[in-house]
């Protein structure tokens, strides 16, 4: 089988790294006081809009951020071993990734050692990928996990069995047609039960 998997918040657990800068970005550089953060914030630029960023300070923060966010970001518990016992089993691993390129750093090159310092095994790395769908159908993806709803419903939509990985941003979506899964032993599970490969 072909499993297509998103990385960020898929595989690592950025939003904990992320939000964290976004709280030092908004108090340290920002000087803004944070009453209350909008927790069912949906977007996928859900630290932004919850710091009520306009998009100059949203840039500002990328460009300043992006890399040490990437860099120090850690595995969701059981991701790497299970992606790895996937691999081992015979299924073919693509990592399918929205990460955008950066004039500041090689985002392919430092993806590529993160994956490496992690030792997750993978056959295809796949950044700024703009349009999953057309990459899902191109590489014959026969499952997709991604934590974006937007990225969800456009392979559900495309016929590909879709499943969501529960986060903090999608805790409240409902979609019948999308499984969503709640650890990586959860989605090891599912695989199981659709009879390995």
């Amino acid at each position: 089988m072909i499993i297509g998997i998103d990385i960020d918040d898929t595989i690592t657990d950025n939003y904990a790294c992320l939000f964290h800068y976004a709280q030092k970005y908004t108090i340290e550089e920002l000087g803004k006081n944070i009453e209350k953060i909008d927790r069912n914030c949906v977007s996928d630029k859900y630290y932004s809009t919850a710091h009520d960023w306009n998009e100059e300070e949203h840039k500002e923060f990328l460009d300043k951020y992006y890399q040490t966010i990437l860099l120090n970001a850690k595995p969701k518990l059981f991701a790497v071993e299970t992606i790895n016992q996937l691999k081992k089993e015979g299924h073919k691993i693509i990592l399918i990734t929205a990460r955008f390129p950066s004039d500041k750093f090689d985002i392919k090159e430092l993806t590529i050692q993160w994956l490496k310092d992690n030792k997750i095994n993978y056959d295809e790395l796949i950044v700024n990928a703009q349009d999953k769908v057309e990459v899902a159908k191109k590489k014959q993806i026969d499952i997709f996990v991604d934590d974006s709803i937007r990225n969800c419903e456009k392979m559900s939509e495309a016929q590909i069995e879709t499943y969501i990985m529960d986060t903090i941003i999608n805790v409240n979506y409902d979609n019948e047609k999308i499984k969503r899964i709640y650890s990586w032993p959860h989605f090891y599970q599912e695989i199981e039960k659709r009879g390995g490969k």
